[in-house]
């Protein structure tokens, strides 16, 4: 039993609690933080038609706090992980957020898509908790700095970059379409692919919307067909990209489709079959399958171990890293945890080897809360995304 002192009415509170075996917590001042467990929280996608996302990005942060857990957890404590859903709906961010704030949550991790990060984002940022590991790329969480939120991936802007450039530098395709959803995310990836056109002089040769979470994409692909572009980039998660491509196909047109990383690669691939064969997608967490990367081999081991319902995914895979980063900030933070601490944990990681191959370094500042700026190209090709580095074996064949 811990010794207390009485000497006012708060040294009266504390005789009171080491009387029933309460002992304060270091770090008493931070919410959701007790001498044996830290509370994150999350909000996600786990129900509704893009549950794939929301549902594997907490698969896998659970895997690694699973982990943590068994090994003695930081500083003792263990590591609690509430989700809840929003159903990748905006609509329902507030509520989402309210619940975890009832929660007393220490942190926020985990969250999913743009047109929700656009609204959880003002609300971390006002009641001043971390959010860290967002699945999504959108520039306006990288730029302004924004001091409560912590990016790991790579953005969108760098996804699009390394599209365009490299199908312009390569492959000569200089006419490249847009097809996207309205709503942010859509918007989001549409920028980036017109900055990276615009460094070449031009811009998208036709970009047509379609209304988000829906499968009536026909308007959109013959506006963007009759445009003739050698290249089209396909925005949207699984459940509406694959749409786009089996009408695409069933209507004999077939030009090199692109997208980036918060498709959903492997479920894409599933609901697509066929249809998703050439199809580029840019990632930003090597393959799951390469596992003489030391990470990858150790998510592997740890989903199977824990998590044994869940298939290895890219998008697993990306929870699992953004709950290293953020265990990583807490072991940096100290006994005495505060969220201050846990940022200033967080911006003291420079050039950190992630067992992810030597591209995808973790670097942060107090001036810069990106971690990772490598994107790695991959191609479907027999039913698997295949990681390449000359952009001229991803023609269509």
């Amino acid at each position: 039993m811990k010794k207390c002192a009485l000497k006012s009415i708060f040294g009266l509170s504390l005789l009171c609690g080491c009387v029933f075996g309460l002992a304060p917590a270091r770090g008493q001042g931070a919410p959701g933080v007790t001498d044996k467990e830290i509370v994150i929280g999350s909000c996600s996608a786990l129900e509704g038609p893009s549950h794939f996302l929301g549902t594997e990005t907490v698969n896998g942060a659970k895997a690694y706090f699973a982990m943590i857990n068994d090994a003695g957890g930081v500083d003792g404590r263990k590591l609690k992980l509430v989700a809840y859903d929003d159903s990748y709906d905006p609509a329902k961010t507030q509520a989402c957020f309210d619940r975890l704030m009832e929660q007393k949550v220490f942190a926020l991790g985990f969250f999913v898509g743009t047109p929700t990060a656009v609204k959880y984002v003002p609300m971390a940022e006002s009641s001043k908790i971390p959010l860290v590991g967002l699945f999504t790329g959108a520039q306006t969480l990288y730029t302004p700095l924004r001091h409560w939120v912590v990016n790991v991936r790579a953005s969108y802007f760098d996804e699009t970059r390394e599209q365009i450039d490299g199908m312009w530098s390569t492959l000569g395709y200089k006419k490249i379409g847009v097809i996207y959803p309205e709503d942010a995310f859509g918007a989001a990836v549409l920028d980036g692919v017109k900055a990276a056109l615009k460094e070449h002089g031009t811009e998208p040769i036709a970009v047509a919307s379609y209304q988000r979470q829906t499968a009536q994409v026909g308007g959109a692909i013959d506006t963007v067909r009759a445009a003739k572009p050698d290249a089209v980039v396909v925005v949207g998660p699984f459940n509406t990209v694959v749409p786009i491509l089996k009408q695409s196909h069933a209507k004999g047109w077939k030009p090199l489709f692109l997208t980036v990383s918060f498709v959903g690669t492997d479920e894409l691939i599933q609901e697509a079959g066929a249809d998703a064969e050439g199809m580029v997608i840019t990632q930003v967490v090597p393959p799951y399958y390469l596992t003489d990367l030391k990470t990858v081999a150790l998510y592997r081991r740890e989903l199977t171990k824990y998590i044994p319902s869940s298939l290895p995914n890219f998008v697993s895979l990306e929870g699992f890293v953004d709950a290293m980063v953020l265990v990583e900030g807490l072991k940096r933070a100290g006994k005495d945890l505060t969220r201050e601490g846990l940022l200033r944990g967080i911006e003291s990681i420079h050039e950190l080897d992630m067992g992810l191959g030597p591209q995808l370094k973790l670097d942060y500042s107090a001036k810069d809360h990106k971690g990772f700026d490598h994107v790695i190209p991959t191609v479907v090709r027999g039913g698997r995304a295949v990681p390449f580095t000359d952009w001229s074996t991803a023609t269509p064949k």
